[in-house]
């Protein structure tokens, strides 16, 4: 190994070194202990979907807690009926949990159940504040979003920046996955351009199969890199043998985010002033062989191959 690939290969661990995890309350449940998957100390975002009932997350949260690990929950402003109820189960947490970072997305629900229709409006109530949170994590969207337009969610940005300034809690930007790592490197240096000052938590696909990680771009409106894939067949064909009994005979391409980790990495390296700081791992179902992955990348237990690399 050379000392360049020693270089990159130290840049690729502390880039994936505080990597965040997600689980949803029903995936928690199938768990008997996460001690057995996770390290402790990790960082777990708790989803919430829509029409979950937040006493869901408010539970796992706990259990998460209990085992020796940082909850985020998850909050859809667009499934929160009322300022109220929001409070409500801040209060729980808080109470319950002590837990002191969440998680604040708009929500894709395409009609409000309630007195909120996007973050902000939430943010905006000072309960978060109120109620012992010091970090909240807010959506960017690098490649669109399907439910917002492209002029709101620049403006966005720009309020999410002006709340910040405003605020002692420490506030980020989490994406949805990407597949390539051009498109957020691109969208990190425009909205810098245009004044972004928070930091970036780049979301990555876990160890999973073609089927789930296209199933849940789709629902995401992961953008260039969806499209690159499925407007070219053989891509596609070869994917979708990546995960079958032919696999092994076919020259496939990885559904694994080492080539994606990898340009990432270099993208940030090039760019000092780059505003990306770590990365939020999508298991997709996939937890253990994601965590497993995840944490022998972050001990350095990979070799590079000719575009990524191959944990060992």
């Amino acid at each position: 190994m050379v000392v360049s690939d020693c270089n990159e290969k130290q840049a690729i661990m502390a880039m994936m070194n505080k990597t965040s995890i997600e689980v949803t309350p029903g995936g928690a449940s199938k768990v008997a202990d996460f001690r057995t998957t996770l390290r402790p100390g990790c960082t777990v975002y708790v989803t919430f979907l829509p029409g979950s009932d937040f006493a869901y997350t408010v539970s796992t949260v706990r259990r998460l807690k209990d085992e020796g690990f940082n909850p985020v929950p998850h909050f859809a402003a667009r499934s929160i009926p009322s300022a109220s109820f929001l409070e409500a189960n801040l209060a729980a947490l808080q109470g319950e949990t002590g837990v002191t970072e969440g998680l604040l997305i708009g929500g894709g629900v395409n009609n409000p159940v309630g007195d909120f229709s996007s973050s902000m409006e939430v943010l905006q109530t000072g309960l978060f504040e109120k109620y012992g949170m010091q970090k909240i994590g807010l959506a960017g969207h690098p490649e669109g979003s399907p439910d917002i337009s492209p002029a709101d969610c620049a403006r966005a940005i720009q309020d999410k920046n002006h709340y910040a300034q405003q605020t002692d809690m420490q506030l980020y930007l989490a994406t949805q996955f990407v597949f390539t790592a051009a498109p957020i490197l691109t969208w990190e240096k425009a909205i810098r351009t245009e004044g972004n000052q928070l930091p970036i938590h780049v979301g990555i696909p876990g160890i999973a199969t073609v089927k789930n990680l296209l199933r849940h771009a789709q629902n995401c409106g992961v953008g260039a890199s969806m499209r690159f894939l499925t407007r070219n067949p053989l891509t596609m064909i070869r994917l979708s043998l990546k995960d079958s009994l032919f696999g092994k005979y076919v020259n496939s391409p990885s559904s694994e985010p080492s080539i994606l980790i990898r340009d990432l990495c270099r993208g940030v390296k090039d760019d000092p002033n780059c505003l990306i700081r770590q990365c939020h791992l999508y298991p997709l179902g996939g937890l253990k062989k994601s965590a497993e992955w995840m944490y022998k990348v972050q001990d350095g237990k990979f070799n590079f191959n000719t575009e990524g690399f191959a944990v060992v």
